[in-house]
């Protein structure tokens, strides 16, 4: 339904945003969260559709390289301990299963490490800040520009198997939304961060890392047979579907900003 929709948006991108801005320990401990919540739906997705998952494992071992990501920690240690684990209970299970040992580690990376690069973003000295609100902003700008474009004059179909209303028209704007998103950013609040070519390259990496995580995430609950991922926020659906095309985009963005 609409209301609730309008009512979750109004209460959760304002508080999102004035975290977003004090960056620090109160955003790093919601990037956490944010990670830890995901890893939780990836595992109930997994289980609604019959996949095998372990659910503690997977949530424990993505909240630590969530924590790891967003907080600093020793990323290495922490993978392998995470793999470790996850190897131990399988071990000692009744039954075995090495889908379930690899589903579990894959939810572990994919929802808890990847989306916790937000937080390395709006680390980024001199100009975390204005890096994190530009990656949001285009992100929000490209799916919102993807799905009007969609809806007014997609033909061609992007991913059926995966996505039946994603469209290459949809993309095609989404992508465009994105890169203009970055050049505006660079002209108006990181013109001696970025020069115009680099902001355009950043853009294009968000349109398309944006829209792969989406459907990557769409990969995942269509192989469940899943619809949304939860329930948390009303009618959004669950965190990992608000928060899924960052999975792929974040640490793109990061780890391209930061190559000398």
């Amino acid at each position: 339904m609409l209301l609730p929709r309008v009512l979750t948006a109004l209460v959760g991108i304002p508080v999102f945003l004035y975290l977003a801005h004090l960056g620090g320990l109160p955003f790093s401990a919601l990037t956490v969260g944010i990670s830890t919540l995901c890893c939780y739906e990836y595992a109930l997705v997994l289980r609604l559709g019959g996949r095998p998952v372990q659910p503690i494992p997977t949530i424990l071992a993505g909240a630590a390289l969530g924590a790891c990501a967003a907080l600093g920690g020793p990323a290495g240690l922490t993978l392998s301990a995470a793999a470790a684990l996850i190897a131990l209970v399988e071990l000692f299970s009744v039954v075995h299963s090495l889908d379930r040992a690899a589903l579990s580690l894959f939810g572990a990376v994919f929802a808890g490490w990847m989306p916790a690069h937000l937080a390395l973003i709006r680390d980024l000295r001199p100009h975390g800040e204005a890096f994190l609100f530009l990656t949001l902003i285009a992100v929000w700008c490209m799916d919102t520009a993807a799905y009007a474009a969609g809806s007014a004059a997609g033909r061609t179909p992007l991913a059926p198997a995966l996505s039946p209303k994603k469209t290459w028209e949809g993309a095609a704007a989404g992508f465009a939304a994105a890169v203009a998103v970055a050049l505006a950013f660079q002209h108006f609040a990181l013109r001696g961060a970025l020069s115009p070519l680099r902001a355009a390259g950043l853009g294009a990496v968000i349109g398309t890392t944006g829209q792969l995580s989406d459907l990557a995430e769409s990969m995942i609950k269509r192989d469940a047979g899943v619809k949304d991922s939860g329930s948390l926020l009303p009618g959004h659906g669950g965190v990992f579907d608000r928060f899924d095309s960052f999975v792929l985009c974040a640490p793109a963005v990061y780890y391209l900003l930061t190559l000398k």
